[in-house]
């Protein structure tokens, strides 16, 4: 499974790119207008600090706006992937671009029949919003479950699911077993990963009994 990390902050991406566990970034305009950072300037940076793609989103509603715009931000760098919402416009801007050879993530993605047509249409991913779905009563890790079994049944499909709007560890490790593609995942989730109280709890035991000992590595 890959991880792409979601968000608009340069340092966390720096941060985290350093840890080895990143493959790419996924960003949108909420995220960058928290920053209050100049869109352009924030995807090329991120372009550097990663190999892996960059999901930077378009704002245009229509195809053409889409195409032209998803155009301009891959002429900020090679690893730029045009992040468009799951429309009909949206749809035919992914046909577009992706016959012309260029990376699509299509997102906003709330049901298996849109997933699938993001993959007839060409998509390189599709972005099924998990947390959004369980704001509603939903559960959004059988949307997961739905598309893995849709695109699996159709080898000549090769959209990858990248999970998204992920809130918790518990999110991260169903769509693992489900068989998400990618996930992309705050900072803080990706951290907290990490975490177990007997991992805690047991280095702490095993600090105290080195320390007693005197000895010293180096």
């Amino acid at each position: 499974m890959k991880f792409f990390l979601d968000t608009a902050v340069i340092d966390e991406v720096a941060e985290m790119v350093d840890t080895g566990l990143v493959d790419g970034v996924t960003t949108n305009p909420s995220l960058i207008a928290k920053t209050g950072a100049n869109m352009g300037d924030t995807i090329a940076a991120m372009c550097k600090l990663t190999e892996g793609p960059v999901s930077a989103e378009v704002t245009a509603t229509d195809c053409q706006g889409m195409v032209a715009e998803g155009l301009h931000l891959r002429q900020i760098a090679e690893n730029v992937c045009v992040k468009v919402p799951l429309t009909m416009e949206g749809l035919r801007a992914t046909y577009q671009l992706s016959k012309a050879g260029h990376p699509v993530n299509v997102t906003l993605c709330f049901s298996a029949n849109q997933a699938l047509l993001a993959a007839k249409a060409g998509a390189t991913f599709i972005s099924p919003f998990i947390g959004r779905l369980d704001d509603i009563g939903a559960n959004g890790m059988d949307l997961i479950s739905d598309i893995r079994l849709m695109y699996d049944n159709y080898p000549a499909l090769k959209t990858e699911i990248l999970a998204a709007s992920i809130r918790s560890v518990g999110h991260m490790r169903e769509a693992a077993l489900i068989g998400a593609d990618v996930a992309t995942l705050p900072a803080k989730v990706m951290m907290d990963m990490a975490k177990h109280p007997l991992t805690t709890s047991g280095l702490d035991g095993f600090l105290a009994d080195w320390k007693a000992t005197g000895q010293k590595i180096l």
